[in-house]
């Protein structure tokens, strides 16, 4: 069994993770088992080309297939924003808290209806010929008048998918997994890994 490195050291984004890709066959790590491997800088300015650069970049510095995913938030009255700059809307260092207060900022004269957004997630799946897949998965929604829930990270708890009541930061794991723009990638990439 070979080993599947998850080019993350976010710990609330491994468990998600793993809940989805457990059983693909692989011994799963993350960069907490590779202390001296590089900082990506995610540069790029789509979510498959930072998602790509970094898989890329792991997978040549640990000789192991390598799977870099690249999300976030994009809300239409803000034209996008904040898409790839997702993590550090804020500024540096990156901070959940301070990113969904700015956004509750600059959404306070937009009305309910027109605070539409989705969740973006590519993933990309480099291998050690050389090869890359990516899988991707798109969540539809809109954005809340206040967070709610302390189930996720990012902006979970302002995020509130069509069809549903709460926000990602309180549905259940398992129902978030199901529909999440990561959980769509993940499950399309657990078919490229098993097909490996």
């Amino acid at each position: 069994m070979g080993k599947l490195v998850l080019a993350t050291r976010n710990e609330k984004k491994k468990r998600e993770i793993l809940e989805i890709v457990e059983g693909t066959g692989f011994e799963i790590v993350t960069l907490r088992d590779f202390p001296h491997a590089p900082e990506v800088v995610e540069d790029a300015l789509t979510f498959k080309e930072n998602a790509i650069k970094k898989a890329t970049a792991i997978a040549d510095y640990t000789g192991c297939v390598t799977f870099a995913d690249d999300s976030g938030l994009e809300v239409d009255a803000l034209g996008g924003m904040p898409g790839v700059f997702s993590a550090r809307f804020a500024g540096e260092p990156s901070d959940d808290e301070r990113n969904n207060k700015m956004l509750l900022e600059m959404l306070k004269e937009v009305p309910a209806e027109k605070r539409t957004a989705r969740f973006r997630c590519v993933i990309a799946i480099a291998f050690p010929d050389g090869r890359i897949e990516t899988a991707d998965g798109v969540c539809e929604g809109h954005i809340g008048l206040e967070p709610r829930g302390q189930k996720g990270f990012g902006y979970d708890p302002l995020f509130i998918p069509d069809n549903y009541q709460q926000t990602f930061g309180e549905l259940p794991s398992e129902t978030k997994n199901a529909i999440s723009h990561r959980g769509q990638a993940l499950h399309r990439a657990g078919r490229i890994l098993r097909s490996f």
